[in-house]
């Protein structure tokens, strides 16, 4: 209750100060009926996570559809779903995308940046909108917070799983990993976000992760903007300690937990997120997993192969 009551007073104050001018000329009776009900629309975009951090959510589609619940990669946001929120929710499914914490429009807490709370953040969306039989669509970090609330939480909300250019199950390389992705790599993230993060994020949507690099490739700036845009609203904490957590966690014992239909997408030229050490070694914890690999895709499949992933989708939630 207090996390709320502070999130309709912050809501109240922002909403109030958009507003002055078209209220300035009605009577107070209307003004203050304008602005609560205004507060309680804002305030129904948001649940609390179990630290009473304010998580934004987005819940398109008939109430009554089956329901799809997606979960975005590093540095992004909810709004990197909506090709597939938008195509589903038109084939009748309830689809539901909540900002990670320290992303989007969410709160910016200084601490919980971590999977473990990834996990129990996206347990409160589910439970607090009373979700069932869900299908969980995690995208590269959300595949790895998909992953671990399954390990945390079990499967009696869950009723399919889907992991899209997902970093399961773990990408740094270890002793026990020795084909994972070299520390330095993101400790080159770290020193990139520290020195200058705009640019590191221009660089990184500009380059692999849309595979704008390769050659032939044509590249779109909007895409760029939109990669861009949604890392810098996301803030500087979070997605600095959220690069510790998707690299260096561990998801093996998670996996083997999955005990629902599971369907593993990857790009064959992923150069984030290596198909190899990842996809290929998922399915194998994964019982019964099936793996489609797009042919010289990338990372960001989600926008350079939407239609196809769509289409992936919606024949799975069918099957």
């Amino acid at each position: 209750m207090y996390t709320f009551a502070k999130l309709l007073a912050a809501s109240s104050v922002a909403l109030a100060s958009l507003a002055v001018q078209a209220q300035a000329a009605a009577p107070a009776s209307i003004q203050a009926t304008q602005t609560a009900r205004s507060v309680a629309a804002l305030a129904s975009s948001y649940v609390a996570a179990n630290d009473g951090t304010p998580l934004y959510y987005k819940d398109w589609g008939p109430k009554n559809g089956q329901v799809v619940v997606f979960s975005h990669g590093w540095p992004l946001n909810s709004d990197s779903w909506e090709s597939q929120m938008l195509f589903l929710a038109d084939q009748g499914y309830r689809v539901v995308a909540h900002d990670r914490r320290g992303h989007g429009r969410s709160g910016q807490p200084w601490a919980g940046n971590t999977m473990d709370q990834y996990a129990d953040d996206l347990a409160s969306v589910i439970e607090a909108l009373g979700l069932k039989n869900a299908t969980l669509v995690g995208f590269s970090t959300g595949g790895g917070e998909v992953a671990r609330y399954i390990g945390r939480h079990g499967t009696g909300r869950v009723a399919k799983a889907v992991l899209v250019g997902a970093f399961t199950p773990i990408m740094v390389k270890t002793p026990a990993n020795p084909d994972g992705v070299p520390m330095d790599v993101f400790d080159g993230l770290r020193s990139g976000s520290q020195s200058n993060r705009a640019q590191l994020y221009h660089d990184i949507a500009s380059g692999p992760f849309f595979g704008f690099n390769r050659p032939g490739a044509k590249a779109s700036q909007g895409l760029i903007d939109s990669f861009w845009q949604q890392g810098l609203q996301a803030g500087h904490k979070a997605t600095f300690d959220s690069i510790k957590a998707f690299s260096e966690s561990n998801f093996v014992d998670d996996l083997k937990k999955f005990d629902v239909p599971t369907l593993v997408i990857h790009g064959g030229d992923d150069q984030i997120v290596p198909i190899e050490t990842t996809a290929k070694a998922t399915v194998k914890l994964v019982k019964g997993a099936k793996l489609i690999v797009y042919a010289g895709g990338p990372h960001g499949i989600p926008e350079t192969h939407k239609d196809r992933l769509n289409a992936d989708l919606l024949a799975f939630l069918k099957g």
